[in-house]
This record gives C-alpha cells, structure tokens and sequence, in this order.
C-alpha cells in the first residue's frame, strides 16, 4: 500500500509516464504482482516485473561481499533483484519506506495493545481455560496461519509490553540461544548490551502511549539498522539510489504528533493512511492483509537448496569456529525438512554469519 501511494501521487505530480518495478515469486503466498499490476493499470505506468526463482544461493555470496556485514534480513535478496531490475531504466526511484514506522503498520504492534487487554483477563480464565485451550492448537501450521499467530500470541502475552516486543522480534530467544550457543561462546560474550538497549528503548516515556514508544524505538533501531542499509546497500550495488518519501522530516514530524487513534483504530492498521488511500488505490490494495517484502526461503531451501545450507553450516571450518553445538545446528537443519516446520529465517541468518566468515574474517 505505501509504495502504491508513492506512485499514485508521482502519477498525479508528475507531466510524463511513472515507470514503476516490482519483484514476485511463483509461491503465490508471497506473491504481490497482481495488487502491483492493480495499481499500474489505474495509473498507466511504464511497468516492469521480475519473477525471482529459487536459485536464490547463487547470489548470496554477491549479497554477503556487498552487504559486508552479518545481515540477517532475508529480504535483501529480492531488494537487491528489484534494484538491478530498476537500474536497467532509470538511476533514480522512490519507494514506501518509513510509512509502517510512522503509522503503525506492523501487525506486531497490534499484538501488543491486544495483549495489554489480555493481561486484565481474571487469571482464573486466562490460566484455566485460554491458555490449556490454545496448547492444543498443533505447532506445524503453515506460516501467516491466524492459529499460529493466535497460539505464538498467547505464548508471549503475560510477559510485559518490552519483554514481549523483543520477543517478536528475534529470530532466537533467550532458551533457543542456550541451546544453540557453546559454553565457551556464551561465556566470550556481553549478553546484556544489545538488549537492554533495545529494552531501555521500548519503555514508555512520561506517560507516552505504548503505542508511541513501539514506534519511537523502530525508527531508532529497525529502520536506520535493517530497512535503510539494505534499500541503500542493494541500489548502491547496483549504480542507482532510492529515495523515500514517507522519510521526509516534516512528514515523520507530523505523524509523531498524531493521536495513537489515527494510527490505530480499533483492529486496523496505518488508519489515516488507509483513509487518505481510498482516494488514490483500488481498494483491494487497501483491505487485503499485510503481506511485507517476505521470501520463500524455506520452501526453497527444502526444494533442493538444503544441501548448500547443510554444506555450510556442519563443515568443519564452520564448526572449529566453537560458537555453535553441533547438535543443534544438525537439528536446525532436520527440522526444518519436517512437514509444517520452518526454521528458514533461523539457518538463513546462520549461513550468511559462516559466509560472511569466510569472506572477511577467513
């Protein structure tokens, strides 16, 4: 929706054809071209597509030297596609980032408010009769189920607002890092620094809104760290920059000083945005479910791409290093074969950390 917007107002502004680029994937799941069309057609852009395959391992190294760092956002690889795709046209585009940070755009971020209500639920009902219930829902369910996000809800909704957003927004917590982690690692390491950070960060702030201070701390950490360093590493790869306007000090200014109610109202999301919309896009871009720039990594690493990650992860080399049980990694691997499980995010940060490895420190 927030690119969508971009582009219906360079439509309006602009007194020659927009071109627009966007990435798809055959995994229909993932798959945004059909609402990207949507908007193109109604605008009569220049449009250009990419179908991204998954022969996704033969660029990783390329991604790993540019990237230059242990990046363990999977969707740097269809960021740096769509950039290439673009570069072909033109040097300079616009994108939609910055909306989600602003307006409250994550489905997280309702989790949270949802489960500070939850926490006034008489103990009684929430221990003796939602929490057994929700246990029964199985663990292996596809990954954008409402079950699962219900019984991963729930899970975490007694812990506090902090603790509960740090939660969601690790690819390992604290028990799979224990598990994971040799002795000697764990000893070498300053475990508090990154996430008492974090932690500080989240707490709400002379009365601000809970709602306000999720915002604040992802403009602080998860959009400079990880959202702006792979739109600027991906198009500077690629001999072209990305412009957002969402990021636009006056705009972020004033959705800052916006009422949490024109954030969220009731159960949806960015709703000012949503509103002002409605004018620009069609409305089955408005209404349909976020998706996010998400890749099918796991099906594509349990449809022929596992030995790359297996090779990787349990060489030798990989292993002297002494960070990780062996054990677990070999279970990380398995698992993730198994019907229903999907342990993609976790082994594709784990593989980038080894090839970064043997790129620079090797």
């Amino acid at each position: 929706m927030d690119s969508s917007v971009v582009v219906a107002l360079m439509s309006r502004l602009s007194g020659r054809q927009v071109k627009t680029f966007s990435i798809g994937f055959e995994e229909e799941d993932f798959n945004e071209l059909p609402f990207a069309r949507l908007v193109a057609e109604r605008y009569a852009t220049d449009h250009h597509e990419l179908v991204v395959r998954p022969q996704f391992m033969d660029i990783l190294p390329t991604l790993v030297r540019h990237y230059g760092e242990p990046y363990a956002d999977s969707s740097a690889l269809p960021t740096y596609f769509v950039a290439q795709l673009t570069r072909q046209h033109v040097t300079v585009a616009l994108n939609g980032d910055g909306a989600d940070e602003s307006l409250a755009g994550y489905e997280r971020y309702l989790g949270v408010l949802l489960a500070e209500s939850y926490r006034k639920v008489p103990s009684l009902l929430r221990k003796g009769v939602i929490e057994p219930a929700a246990s029964l829902i199985p663990g292996r369910l596809p990954r954008r189920s409402r079950l699962r996000q219900a019984k991963n809800f729930l899970q975490s909704a007694c812990r506090s607002a902090p603790h509960q957003y740090l939660r969601w927004n690790t690819f390992f917590g604290p028990a799979e890092k224990t598990q994971l982690y040799t002795e000697e690692f764990t000893q070498r390491l300053d475990q508090s620094t990154a996430e008492a950070w974090f932690l500080q960060k989240l707490e709400p702030v002379n009365g601000r809104p809970t709602l306000d201070a999720l915002l604040a701390t992802d403009v602080e950490s998860y959009l400079p760290y990880d959202l702006l360093v792979k739109m600027d590493v991906a198009t500077m790869a690629n001999s072209m920059e990305a412009r957002s306007p969402f990021l636009d000090h006056k705009v972020m200014e004033f959705c800052a000083r916006l009422p949490v109610e024109y954030k969220i109202r009731g159960r949806t999301l960015k709703y000012l945005l949503k509103k002002v919309a409605g004018d620009l896009i069609p409305a089955a871009n408005i209404k349909r479910r976020k998706m996010g720039f998400g890749v099918p990594v796991g099906r594509w690493m349990k449809d022929g791409q596992l030995d790359f990650v297996k090779q990787t992860l349990l060489s030798p080399r990989a292993l002297k290093r002494g960070y990780f049980r062996p054990q677990t990694l070999r279970a990380l691997v398995t698992g993730h074969t198994g019907p229903g499980e999907d342990y993609s995010q976790q082994l594709w940060a784990l593989v980038w950390l080894e090839m970064w490895h043997q790129m620079f420190v090797d």
